[in-house]
Protein backbone atom coordinates (compact mmCIF):
# COMPACT_ATOMS: atom_id res chain seq x y z
CA UNK A 1 0.00 0.00 0.00
CA UNK A 2 1.61 3.60 -1.02
CA UNK A 3 2.87 5.66 2.06
CA UNK A 4 2.79 2.76 4.19
CA UNK A 5 6.83 2.15 5.00
CA UNK A 6 5.87 -1.04 7.09
CA UNK A 7 2.57 -3.62 8.30
CA UNK A 8 3.76 -4.54 12.09
CA UNK A 9 2.30 -7.48 12.78
CA UNK A 10 1.64 -9.00 16.28
CA UNK A 11 0.18 -11.76 17.00
CA UNK A 12 -1.87 -12.61 19.86
CA UNK A 13 -0.01 -9.66 22.36
CA UNK A 14 -0.18 -10.44 25.44
CA UNK A 15 0.47 -7.25 27.58
CA UNK A 16 -1.06 -4.38 27.12
CA UNK A 17 1.97 -1.68 27.42
CA UNK A 18 3.80 -3.60 24.66
CA UNK A 19 0.90 -3.20 22.40
CA UNK A 20 0.92 0.53 23.45
CA UNK A 21 5.02 1.23 22.96
CA UNK A 22 4.40 -0.54 19.65
CA UNK A 23 1.50 1.49 18.69
CA UNK A 24 3.70 4.87 19.46
CA UNK A 25 6.58 3.38 16.95
CA UNK A 26 3.88 2.84 14.11
CA UNK A 27 2.29 6.21 14.67
CA UNK A 28 5.78 7.83 14.79
CA UNK A 29 7.05 6.06 11.43
CA UNK A 30 3.62 6.27 9.75
CA UNK A 31 3.67 2.11 9.55
CA UNK A 32 0.47 0.26 9.57
CA UNK A 33 -0.29 -1.85 12.93
CA UNK A 34 -2.13 -5.35 12.63
CA UNK A 35 -2.97 -7.01 15.84
CA UNK A 36 -4.49 -10.55 15.61
CA UNK A 37 -6.80 -11.95 17.63
CA UNK A 38 -6.86 -13.57 20.98
CA UNK A 39 -5.12 -11.02 22.96
CA UNK A 40 -4.67 -10.98 26.46
CA UNK A 41 -6.07 -7.75 27.64
CA UNK A 42 -8.85 -5.12 26.58
CA UNK A 43 -8.60 -3.07 23.64
CA UNK A 44 -11.90 -0.85 24.14
CA UNK A 45 -11.66 2.99 23.97
CA UNK A 46 -12.19 3.32 28.02
CA UNK A 47 -9.53 1.07 28.55
CA UNK A 48 -6.89 2.83 26.41
CA UNK A 49 -7.94 6.47 28.13
CA UNK A 50 -7.52 4.89 31.39
CA UNK A 51 -3.94 3.70 30.27
CA UNK A 52 -2.60 6.94 29.28
CA UNK A 53 -3.23 6.21 25.07
CA UNK A 54 -4.18 9.13 24.27
CA UNK A 55 -2.01 9.24 21.11
CA UNK A 56 -4.31 5.96 20.07
CA UNK A 57 -6.12 8.04 17.20
CA UNK A 58 -2.88 8.84 15.48
CA UNK A 59 -2.23 5.03 15.21
CA UNK A 60 -3.01 3.08 11.89
CA UNK A 61 -4.45 0.18 13.73
CA UNK A 62 -6.37 -2.60 12.04
CA UNK A 63 -7.76 -5.91 14.16
CA UNK A 64 -8.10 -8.87 12.92
CA UNK A 65 -10.12 -11.89 14.73
CA UNK A 66 -7.75 -14.81 14.08
CA UNK A 67 -4.80 -15.42 11.76
CA UNK A 68 -6.54 -16.50 9.19
CA UNK A 69 -8.78 -13.43 9.25
CA UNK A 70 -5.54 -12.06 8.83
CA UNK A 71 -4.74 -13.52 5.88
CA UNK A 72 -7.76 -13.33 3.80
CA UNK A 73 -7.92 -9.37 4.66
CA UNK A 74 -4.34 -8.73 4.04
CA UNK A 75 -2.73 -11.07 1.26
CA UNK A 76 0.79 -10.20 2.40
CA UNK A 77 3.06 -10.22 -0.89
CA UNK A 78 5.93 -10.22 1.46
CA UNK A 79 6.15 -10.89 5.26
CA UNK A 80 9.25 -11.37 7.35
CA UNK A 81 8.83 -13.28 10.95
CA UNK A 82 11.29 -11.97 13.25
CA UNK A 83 12.30 -14.84 16.02
CA UNK A 84 14.70 -16.01 18.66
CA UNK A 85 14.59 -19.24 16.53
CA UNK A 86 16.43 -18.32 13.18
CA UNK A 87 20.40 -17.45 12.91
CA UNK A 88 19.62 -15.12 10.08
CA UNK A 89 20.19 -11.47 11.00
CA UNK A 90 16.89 -8.85 10.05
CA UNK A 91 19.80 -6.60 8.67
CA UNK A 92 20.83 -9.39 6.04
CA UNK A 93 16.91 -9.24 5.07
CA UNK A 94 15.99 -6.81 1.60
CA UNK A 95 13.49 -4.72 3.60
CA UNK A 96 11.51 -2.42 1.16
CA UNK A 97 8.55 0.13 1.70
CA UNK A 98 5.00 -2.25 2.36
CA UNK A 99 6.54 -5.49 3.61
CA UNK A 100 4.89 -6.87 6.79
CA UNK A 101 6.83 -7.75 10.18
CA UNK A 102 5.50 -10.30 12.17
CA UNK A 103 5.80 -10.47 15.66
CA UNK A 104 4.43 -13.20 18.14
CA UNK A 105 3.53 -13.24 21.38
CA UNK A 106 5.34 -12.43 24.69
CA UNK A 107 5.47 -15.49 26.62
CA UNK A 108 5.61 -17.89 23.36
CA UNK A 109 6.71 -16.29 20.17
CA UNK A 110 4.70 -17.98 16.72
CA UNK A 111 3.51 -21.43 16.76
CA UNK A 112 5.11 -24.01 14.71
CA UNK A 113 2.32 -23.94 12.00
CA UNK A 114 2.99 -20.61 11.47
CA UNK A 115 6.60 -20.67 10.69
CA UNK A 116 6.17 -23.51 8.59
CA UNK A 117 3.54 -21.50 6.45
CA UNK A 118 6.31 -18.87 6.44
CA UNK A 119 8.72 -20.87 5.16
CA UNK A 120 7.12 -22.26 2.91
CA UNK A 121 4.91 -19.19 1.50
CA UNK A 122 8.44 -16.71 1.34
CA UNK A 123 11.65 -19.61 1.88
CA UNK A 124 13.55 -20.29 4.70
CA UNK A 125 14.98 -16.46 4.29
CA UNK A 126 11.99 -14.70 5.89
CA UNK A 127 12.81 -15.95 9.10
CA UNK A 128 15.03 -13.40 11.10
CA UNK A 129 16.32 -12.80 14.32
CA UNK A 130 17.62 -9.85 16.34
CA UNK A 131 21.20 -11.02 17.59
CA UNK A 132 21.85 -11.39 21.06
CA UNK A 133 24.60 -12.66 23.03
CA UNK A 134 25.08 -16.10 23.22
CA UNK A 135 23.60 -16.59 26.69
CA UNK A 136 20.45 -18.55 27.97
CA UNK A 137 19.64 -16.22 30.71
CA UNK A 138 19.20 -13.82 28.23
CA UNK A 139 16.76 -15.46 25.81
CA UNK A 140 14.76 -12.47 23.87
CA UNK A 141 14.54 -8.65 23.99
CA UNK A 142 11.24 -7.48 25.04
CA UNK A 143 8.64 -7.19 22.46
CA UNK A 144 8.43 -3.66 21.49
CA UNK A 145 11.80 -3.01 21.73
CA UNK A 146 12.17 -5.84 19.07
CA UNK A 147 9.70 -4.01 16.79
CA UNK A 148 11.24 -0.56 17.72
CA UNK A 149 14.68 -2.00 16.26
CA UNK A 150 13.02 -4.20 13.17
CA UNK A 151 11.21 -0.92 12.04
CA UNK A 152 14.17 1.30 12.49
CA UNK A 153 16.55 -1.20 10.64
CA UNK A 154 13.93 -1.04 8.05
CA UNK A 155 13.59 2.43 7.95
CA UNK A 156 17.22 2.65 7.73
CA UNK A 157 17.56 0.38 4.43
CA UNK A 158 14.80 2.21 2.23
CA UNK A 159 16.66 5.57 2.78
CA UNK A 160 19.71 3.84 1.74
CA UNK A 161 18.29 2.56 -1.61
CA UNK A 162 16.46 6.11 -2.04
CA UNK A 163 19.39 7.83 -1.71
CA UNK A 164 21.50 5.18 -4.39
CA UNK A 165 18.64 4.51 -6.14
CA UNK A 166 16.66 1.37 -6.46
Amino acid sequence: MAGVPFHIVLLNPEIPNNTGNIGRTAAATGCRLHIVRPIGFDMSEKTRRRAGLDYWHLVDCREHQSWQAFLAAEHPPRLWLYTTRADRPHWEADLRPGDYLLFGRETRGVPPEIHEWVEQEYGPDHRITLPMVADPRARSLNLATAVCAAVYEGLRQIAGRTASGP
